[in-house]
């Protein structure tokens, strides 16, 4: 399923939508048309992730266009009018300067979105970073538990719901223990990383002792990991 057909098939059961869309030509030429004027500035009281980055932005600017319409190349029954929002942020990676003259003009990424949400249009743009925040997490959690869902019985679905919101929590404040790079890493890597460990066990008088292996390029953050949760305990 396309996310055309969601969209349509949202629109058509009466519900709400708000969806990401691309560059396309004919979103271009609407952006395009945007007056200057019609920018809003936006600021993220939590910095939130640049999609094509990764870097932390906390301001954007934000404009809509009331009435665009869109898949103007299916039939009039599948068209579909409704506001399309976009948010844009400086591109720093390509800075509009030359020698001592300063900006010459500002360059910027643009990050539309096509919604029938009638809430005012900064208040539109907040929900749907937090929908998109919320994708990224189901995303990144179909590399663990939820990748069992769904299940034709209703207690299994249950308890796979549970066992992924404990793993991950976990996994999540591991990372952040570890580094920063594991603090924004993936479920995947830090399984990789922090819990697949290509280790050895030895025992010896009555002691257990972990062998890393040589030249293992995780073993600084890892044994960062174990120190800090092994530490001796606070003194009351």
């Amino acid at each position: 399923m396309t996310s055309t057909d969601v969209v349509l098939g949202t629109y058509r059961a009466g519900a709400r939508f708000s969806i990401t869309t691309g560059m396309n030509p004919s979103i271009k030429r609407a952006i395009i048309g945007i007056p200057n004027e019609s920018w809003q500035h936006i600021s993220y009281p939590n910095a939130v992730e640049d999609p094509d980055t990764g870097e932390l932005i906390s301001d954007a600017e934000v404009a809509e266009i009331p009435a665009y319409t869109a898949f103007t190349g299916r039939k009039k029954a599948d068209q579909v009018t409704a506001r399309l929002i976009v948010r844009r942020v400086r591109d720093l990676a390509k800075p509009a300067t030359i020698g001592e003259q300063g900006e010459l003009f500002p360059v910027w990424r643009y990050h539309p979105f096509f919604t029938d949400n009638p809430a005012p249009t900064l208040q539109v743009e907040q929900q749907h970073r937090h929908h998109a925040v919320v994708e990224q997490v189901i995303a990144d959690s179909k590399a663990g538990a939820l990748a069992h869902l769904p299940s034709g019985h209703f207690h299994a679905n249950a308890a796979w719901l549970t066992l992924w919101a404990m793993t991950y929590n976990l996994l999540r404040a591991a990372g952040a223990l570890t580094s920063t790079f594991h603090a924004k890493a993936t479920t995947a890597t830090l399984r990789a990383h922090l819990v697949h460990i290509p280790a050895r066990i030895a025992r010896s008088a009555r002691r257990i002792t972990l062998h890393l292996p040589h030249n293992w390029p995780w073993q600084h953050a890892w044994t960062h990991l174990f120190d800090t949760v092994h530490g001796p305990p606070l003194a009351d």
